[in-house]
């Protein structure tokens, strides 16, 4: 299997119902799933890859988890381009590195309108890989990243759906991939979300600003190479909400999002591609859209 550089997959797609009832401030699209199995593995090098996510939102959750009346579905289908590098030369031990990521995407929300065209960029000027080691007779993959969110894409104030959340985020996260037998992958990573104001958020909200709380997040797959290249096995995420939204500067109660999805996936290694395939049942959902989601990802390192 060849070294691959590496994979971060941030869908910046940002439904423009940004506020329900002016009781909730939407998190901005994050990678829930988009990466998942050997995800930790790397090494210096470029990497293209093209993913696309497809998503039937068939409900609204309020804070108790129950669907919010009235609120109908959301289809979204997305294509997320990604180039990344990492240099031979080393920092701490770890190779180090930058990549961006660019989005194109279409939403239909139903009664709320639809919108399609181009969303935010993901930048990341500092990524650390570090070389595989072996702990306690474990193959180790490991990698920081900090990631800066830049709203670039399609909004409006006067649109109820829109393609950026209109503020820029920081997400730094740590990626760990294990080998604990031979023929067996576990992959973990664990994200922080901050987000700044949006100070013009949709005038139907009647707000002058809203800031999204902040949150945690995590993927974690495991799977079974079955042969040669193929691997299949489980793949699942989670999100939390830990601060409070706020509008015009006031916290808002019982308004974080949460969210857990669990599903099969795989990964055919084929020479130098890579090809993905997982699907998400969304369970537990709070204060958010949610529902079934398919990831195809093609991945091609040089």
């Amino acid at each position: 299997m060849p070294k691959r550089t590496f994979f971060i997959a941030i869908l910046m797609i940002h439904s423009g119902m940004t506020v329900l009832g002016q009781s909730h401030v939407a998190e901005p699209a994050v990678n829930l799933g988009d990466s998942s199995f050997l995800d930790g593995v790397g090494g210096p090098g470029f990497l293209t890859e093209q993913m696309n996510d497809f998503q039937h939102d068939g409900r609204i959750t309020n804070s108790s988890g129950q669907t919010v009346r009235g609120s109908g579905s959301v289809n979204s289908a997305s294509g997320l381009s990604h180039v990344a590098w990492l240099a031979h030369r080393r920092i701490l031990g770890g190779w180090y590195g930058m990549e961006v990521v660019g989005v194109e995407a279409y939403v239909d929300a139903g009664s709320q309108g639809h919108r399609g065209g181009f969303g935010d960029l993901t930048v990341s000027p500092f990524i650390l890989q570090w070389p595989e080691k072996g702990v306690f007779g474990i193959r180790i993959d490991q990698r920081f990243d900090v990631d800066f969110g830049v709203p670039v894409g399609k909004y409006s104030p006067t649109s109820n759906v829109n393609l950026s959340s209109n503020a820029f985020n920081v997400q730094p996260y740590y990626v760990i991939t294990a080998f604990p037998k031979k023929r067996i992958e576990t992959s973990w990573r664990f994200h922080y979300l901050w987000n700044a104001t949006n100070n013009a958020p949709p005038i139907n909200t009647g707000a002058q600003s809203t800031q999204a709380g902040q949150a945690i997040h995590f993927n974690a797959t495991a799977a079974y190479n079955v042969y040669k290249g193929l691997w299949i096995g489980a793949n699942g995420y989670y999100l939390k909400q830990i601060t409070d939204g706020r509008i015009n500067g006031i916290p808002l109660s019982n308004s974080p999002e949460q969210v857990g999805a669990v599903g099969p996936g795989m990964v055919w290694n084929v020479g130098h591609w890579y090809y993905y395939a997982n699907f998400y049942q969304e369970i537990g959902a709070e204060n958010r859209p949610t529902g079934p989601k398919l990831v195809l990802r093609i991945e091609k390192v040089f």
